[in-house]
């Protein structure tokens, strides 16, 4: 990561043009200007930190990844705690990874289980959910960024204000979206999303999906919030990658 390159510097906070060149949809950027104190702030810290010789993930092209989606066209909000801290696994959308990864995060295993329960789609062979984002679901962490093997490192570090403010700013839009909250640290965020369809349970994460997250049908549910507010469906199923791809998948 070269966190030189996450944050626009201090002058550019407000341009759309620096946010576009880090991936951020420029209907983001109202959104993001007002924190621009805390931006700078947070990109000094992690500059510090990388110079101070941490290796920070994902990936600095990635960060702003899950904003790289204009609000008016996100139709499904997943929330998650932050970025996985293996090396070669953030991608800077929540749970999901680089295709290359094997085997994929627990978490995401039992994620693609209640999928294969809830609609029949065969757990694939991969961890990319990068087709769920460019049908308008937004994969958001709370924290964008994490020390390599320190999950959980940049918890305090200020990301939360930020990505909090985009989730303020989609509970302002009428209709969708629907807020799928895995676990407590997702469900804090309700009172930002008052009025809109929320499908709440435990996490996916191997710890709690016994506790409710197995059984909960978060897919079929949401496209049927989707439905009642006439938004299209999203389509969940994922592409193949590589070999060794499951029976009966039909892309």
């Amino acid at each position: 990561m070269n966190a030189d390159s996450i944050v626009p510097p201090p002058p550019l906070l407000t341009s759309a043009e620096a946010w576009a060149a880090r991936g951020v949809h420029p209907d983001w950027v109202p959104v993001l200007a007002p924190h621009a104190e805390r931006l700078a702030a947070l990109g000094a810290a992690l500059t510090q930190e990388e110079h101070d010789g941490a290796r920070l993930f994902p990936p600095a092209p990635h960060v702003w990844r899950a904003l790289g989606t204009a609000p008016s066209a996100v139709k499904i909000l997943i929330v998650g705690q932050d970025p996985y801290p293996t090396p070669g696994h953030a991608v800077g959308l929540a749970f999901s990874t680089d295709a290359a990864v094997r085997p994929v995060p627990r978490s995401l295993a039992n994620l693609y289980a209640e999928l294969d329960t809830d609609l029949g789609i065969a757990p694939m062979n991969h961890g990319d959910l990068g087709a769920w984002s460019e049908q308008g679901v937004m994969l958001l962490n709370r924290t964008l960024t994490v020390r390599a093997g320190e999950a959980g490192s940049h918890a305090r570090l200020g990301w939360r204000a930020v990505t909090d403010a985009v989730v303020e700013h989609l509970g302002t839009r009428p209709g969708a979206p629907v807020a799928i909250l895995w676990g407590k640290h997702a469900q804090e965020l309700e009172p930002l999303l008052a009025g809109h369809p929320i499908i709440a349970s435990a996490h996916p994460s191997p710890l709690s999906a016994r506790r409710g997250f197995f059984g909960s049908r978060p897919f079929s549910r949401a496209n049927e919030a989707l439905a009642a507010l006439g938004v299209p469906p999203v389509d969940w199923r994922l592409p193949v990658r590589g070999e060794h791809a499951p029976s009966g998948t039909l892309f």
